[in-house]
């Protein structure tokens, strides 16, 4: 049998979306495994605990067992060697998205040169969908349900 097809979707996920659910369901369709990611952004303090998201994204793929979370502080690049990923996973919703990502796949290219970034265009509808925005909604007690694929 040849060799899995591992992608890693790295992310905060801080939280998951159903935009991000809707990426990892789509990526499925490519690859034998997806590993989400939860990975630590020095440049960002998190809002929902990563143990609490690693359970809430367990639960929103149930009992799907090609998909898997885990958690890392350490370069993406080194990641995906550690998991045999050959593959990462972007989401893109927009012009922006892509100029940020494509950016961060060269320099994850260079680091590795055996990883493919694959990008797929966020479905439209959950386009509109942010982390940054549904934690604002959150904070001051907003529904977030309609936003995120599992219980809070």
């Amino acid at each position: 049998m040849p060799d899995k097809k591992i992608a890693l979707f790295p992310g905060s996920f801080d939280p998951f979306t159903k935009g991000h659910q809707d990426i990892v369901r789509r990526a499925l369709k490519l690859f034998d495994e997806v590993v989400v990611a939860i990975g630590y952004n020095s440049a960002k303090s998190r809002y929902f605990e990563v143990e609490y998201m690693v359970e809430r994204i367990k639960s929103a793929f149930s009992p799907e067992e090609s998909v898997s979370v885990i958690v890392y502080n350490e370069l993406t690049a080194d990641l995906a060697k550690k998991t045999d990923a050959l593959f990462l996973i972007r989401g893109l919703r927009n012009t922006t998205d892509f100029e940020y990502e494509n950016s961060i796949s060269q320099v994850n290219r260079y680091l590795n040169d055996k990883l493919e970034t694959v990008f797929l265009i966020t479905s439209p509808d959950y386009a509109h969908i942010s982390s940054t925005i549904i934690r604002e909604v959150h904070k001051y007690d907003g529904d977030i349900s309609p936003f995120i694929p599992y219980e809070l």
